[in-house]
């Protein structure tokens, strides 16, 4: 009798572990802004013309996409940001999805398809990972490495590792 309580109570706990079902009814919202511009370097002399022309500024947006639903409902758009530094971001605006055990942002190589037969396919070819979901709700931003071609990573997935599967995704655009 005990020995089947002990196995019940360890069968519950770790379900408990995996499946984490306690973060479906708790949100977490990040609101972060776009990185800053570089400050602007104006000449010692206003009359002075400058010699070549002067780069961007500001933070320019090199493709879009728009999130679409997969295994829970998700919304928002995604955008690939080239800073003044010259970096690159993916900022994801007004994201609005369920919270889950284990959720990464991914870039990919596989096209994004509507309903069921989108929900497995972001890790069957080339994927980088962008780390950990920083929150299911606001704007948030995530470093794109080096190696990030948009020619090659053509989709964004809000990755459930744990279960294999997409929360959302959206197709990358050129801008």
């Amino acid at each position: 009798m005990i020995g089947a309580l002990v196995l019940v109570l360890a069968a519950v706990g770790f379900g408990l572990y995996w499946f984490q079902p306690w973060k479906l009814w708790a949100d977490r919202t990040v609101s972060e802004a776009v990185p800053p511009t570089a400050p602007s370097t104006a000449p010692a002399d206003p009359s002075a013309v400058p010699s070549a022309p002067a780069k961007p500024a500001g933070p320019q947006t090199l493709a879009t996409g728009t999130l679409i639903s997969h295994e829970h409902s998700t919304t928002g758009t995604v955008r690939v940001v080239k800073l003044a530094d010259g970096s690159r971001i993916l900022r994801i605006e007004n994201l609005d999805t369920s919270n889950g055990p284990d959720l990464k942002v991914w870039v990919t190589d596989a096209p994004v398809r509507e309903g069921k037969a989108g929900w497995h396919v972001f890790d069957d070819g080339a994927h980088l990972s962008l780390g950990d979901l920083k929150g299911n709700k606001g704007d948030q931003n995530y470093a794109l490495p080096d190696e990030f071609d948009p020619g090659k990573y053509t989709s964004v997935s809000i990755w459930c590792d744990r279960f294999d599967v997409s929360f959302g995704a959206a197709t990358l655009e050129a801008a």
